[in-house]
């Protein structure tokens, strides 16, 4: 099912671990969409908590008389409170989101996608971004200390996490980026089903929308 490329936005960047982009290379800045699922508010230091009374409703405590206090106060039952979340929630399909972006621009439009889904609130641990050419720059420096803590932070899950798009290590994760930035076709169409059975909520693919048409026309 060919997918629809997303109107470029300008967003405000927020801080994380990223590299610094190779001279040269250019990149749309992409709309990533943050997903369904709960998301934790994003909480800046020196922000203030939330917001208590709205328009409509009293922050005064109520008052109840002794007589209130023995009524029993009825809840909703257990049964009507599982059946709120259907297990079909947990099979459903992760939604994929498609940013144009060139081979040499790939890795520059993942990282603005990072930095956009951590400023709609997304936890870095949630992120994982997979290369299908050259590793993105954080993982060759981490590789460089060895494999052993390179993925001793990956298994931390406290943190956006890059490895190659066919490491079979790499476990899911709510969002996966995928960095469309070398390989040839029959390597790109392999691991792209990989990604998309790792991302739990969110699919995020860069790279040349016509050739990742193609492939996902040709049942990928």
């Amino acid at each position: 099912m060919p997918l629809i490329p997303e109107e470029p936005q300008i967003h405000e960047s927020v801080p994380g671990p990223r590299a610094t982009p190779a001279a040269g290379r250019t990149a749309p800045t992409p709309r990533p969409v943050p997903g369904p699922g709960p998301r934790p508010a994003p909480r800046r230091p020196g922000s203030p908590g939330p917001h208590r009374g709205s328009a409509g409703t009293s922050s005064a405590p109520s008052q109840r008389t002794a007589s209130d206090a023995t009524k029993p106060v009825p809840t909703a039952p257990a049964a009507s409170a599982a059946k709120a979340t259907p297990s079909a929630a947990a099979t459903a399909a992760p939604q994929i989101q498609l940013i144009p972006a060139s081979v040499d621009g790939a890795l520059d439009a993942a990282d603005e996608a990072v930095d956009l889904l951590l400023d709609s609130g997304r936890a870095p641990g949630e992120v994982l971004v997979l290369t299908t050419g050259d590793q993105h720059p954080w993982a060759v420096h981490e590789l460089s200390f060895g494999e052993a803590s390179y993925w001793a932070q990956h298994d931390a899950g406290d943190d956006v996490f890059y490895a190659a798009a066919d490491a079979d290590r790499a476990k899911s994760r709510p969002v996966v980026v995928v960095a469309v930035n070398g390989g040839a076709d029959d390597a790109v169409a392999r691991v792209l089903p990989k990604a998309m059975s790792r991302a739990g909520a969110l699919l995020i693919v860069c790279g040349d929308p016509q050739r990742i048409n193609t492939l996902m026309a040709a049942g990928v």
